[in-house]
């Protein structure tokens, strides 16, 4: 039986190009970049030609980018970062259905005497701009909602909402984490002061992300040491991870559309594949204002611990969720701020595909979870 691999908001596959490129740096090119002789030089020159790279992907300039190991330390980096430059407790807005990235950062600076507001969502996943014009105040310092959904891949109008923060005087951060890839991005374009990227989400390996900071945004680092990063992110590069997250977003910004309208039209095939098999089943979040692949389904009567494993014992590849939030008990914080039930939030499964999908693939998924529907009581 042939493994369908519909989870690729959780990972992508490392591809060959991108591992073609990464290779020397695995194996020869091995000098530390911090290193004034050849192997040192060569490494330095392979992370600021990366660096490039992920600026022109985003509309960024080379100096605004700083690597990181991902997406986690990249969220955190921009909310802890922000407030320590603040020095003093004051605001954050953000949203009830951000990753557990933003709003674990946020719940620990609430312990420290941090106001934090989360914002409710629309039944469909979205943040009224009206909501965060009424919650900014003038001790507020961040602003952090993200550009779209890890889970109902929602696309939030983060450039309406970047222009009410800036009215105010306060810096916006979007964690892009599923969006770069996924969507063309142009950090000037959202009005993001700070963007989260991570590189596993787009065929380079995991282990490696990056913090937009546009010039002029104060933040402070969160890991001292060496003046690695321009200072501001210490640690010994990932040389051959820099270079793989380099590789795969010049590959995926220069076909973004193309993959776009391909990967839509396999999702919307396989939503109306699952509604018409499964009676009862609903689609979650956004019919059409959502990432390409994301497919967020509940399938009543079944419920997604049981679903989960029938499904891989059947060769697909799905989720009930954030990959960071697997294992717990704890019912999607996501769909419980959409107003959805816990028998609800118990039936869904996330499908996510990307341009490695085919539609004999959908077809054949769909075909599968009749029957594993058709089984059960």
């Amino acid at each position: 039986m042939k493994r369908i691999y519909f989870d690729n908001a959780s990972t992508t596959r490392l591809t060959e190009p991108v591992l073609e490129a990464m290779m020397p740096y695995l194996t020869g090119i091995h000098g530390n970049a911090m290193s004034a002789y050849l192997e040192g030089r060569a490494a330095r020159e392979a992370v600021e030609t990366a660096r490039i790279r992920v600026a022109r992907a985003i509309g960024a300039e080379p100096d605004e980018i700083r690597f990181t190991g991902g997406g986690t330390e990249s969220d955190n980096w921009a909310v802890l970062g922000t407030a320590a430059r603040a020095g003093t407790p004051g605001k954050i807005v953000t949203s009830a259905i951000e990753h557990h990235a933003v709003l674990r950062a946020c719940e620990f600076l609430a312990k420290r005497g941090w106001t934090i507001e989360a914002l409710p969502v629309s039944p469909d996943g979205f943040v009224d701009p009206e909501d965060l014009e009424r919650a900014i105040t003038g001790d507020t310092r961040l602003v952090s909602v993200m550009l779209a959904n890890n889970e109902i891949g929602t696309v939030q109008p983060v450039r309406a909402l970047a222009e009410i923060a800036h009215s105010h005087g306060v810096p916006f951060h979007t964690d892009a984490v599923q969006a770069v890839g996924a969507l063309r991005i142009d950090v000037k374009e959202l009005g993001a002061d700070l963007l989260s990227v991570s590189g596993h989400k787009f065929h380079a390996p995991k282990g490696v992300g990056a913090l937009y900071i546009r010039k002029g945004t104060g933040i402070q680092p969160l890991l001292r040491g060496g003046a690695q990063e321009g200072g501001l992110r210490a640690g010994t590069e990932n040389v051959p991870g820099i270079v793989g997250i380099g590789a795969a977003i010049e590959l995926a910004a220069g076909s973004v559309e193309e993959r776009a309208q391909r990967v839509r039209g396999m999702r919307d095939a396989l939503v109306r594949g699952i509604l018409e098999s499964v009676p009862g089943s609903f689609l979650n979040g956004s019919a059409d204002r959502r990432l390409p692949g994301n497919a967020n389904l509940c399938l009543r009567p079944l419920d997604s611990p049981t679903l989960v494993p029938l499904l891989d014992m059947r060769g697909i590849a799905a989720s009930n969720g954030s990959a960071c939030a697997a294992g717990s008990d704890e019912p999607s914080h996501v769909l419980k701020a959409l107003g959805i039930g816990i028998r609800e939030i118990n039936g869904s499964i996330r499908f996510t595909l990307n341009e490695e999908n085919t539609m004999e693939e959908v077809l054949e998924a769909v075909s599968r979870i009749r029957d594993i529907a058709s089984r059960l009581p």
